[in-house]
């Protein structure tokens, strides 16, 4: 199948199909029931008052939004300016075809241009066909931190 792709940065009325490639991903990574963002929460938070995260889309005159690549901006002690890659998502029938690369290009223009210090992000241990990408790249896969989150409930109990 061949697809014309142009990436380009997200807009609001892009979130439908954006939150749709997110519910591909939860199930792709095994945790489909994890997914508690909304629709309306993105549109809050990506385009409101105070927005906190920006993305690019890979969208298909054939068939609308096939990836995106969601951002933003962090703060290290040590450098400044970060920018945080949350994630790269391709509908998975299309990927291996290019528009991955695509997408991480586009975040490390971004980065680039924003005079950003660092991008981090993370991959997780068994996905192969992403670290290989990453390796591939020159990217630095530091296996020293250890990820720490606290849920909702969690912050709630403390």
């Amino acid at each position: 199948m061949s697809l014309t792709v142009t990436i380009r940065k997200g807009t609001e009325a892009d979130l439908p199909g954006v939150h749709a490639l997110i519910v591909e991903l939860a199930v792709y990574e095994k945790a489909p029931n994890e997914v508690t963002n909304t629709i309306e929460d993105m549109r809050r938070d990506g385009f409101g008052q105070s927005p906190i995260f920006e993305f690019f889309v890979a969208d298909s005159v054939e068939e609308g939004i096939v990836g995106i690549a969601l951002y933003y901006t962090a703060y290290s002690t040590w450098k400044g300016k970060m920018l945080f890659l949350e994630d790269i998502v391709v509908t998975e029938r299309l990927r291996r075809q290019g528009i991955g690369r695509m997408l991480f290009n586009a975040v490390v223009q971004a980065a680039k241009e924003g005079s950003y210090k660092r991008m981090k992000w993370q991959v997780l241990d068994w996905n192969e066909p992403a670290i290989n990408f990453y390796c591939s790249i020159g990217a630095n896969l530091d296996g020293e931190w250890i990820n720490c989150n606290l849920s909702q409930e969690e912050l709630q109990r403390l």
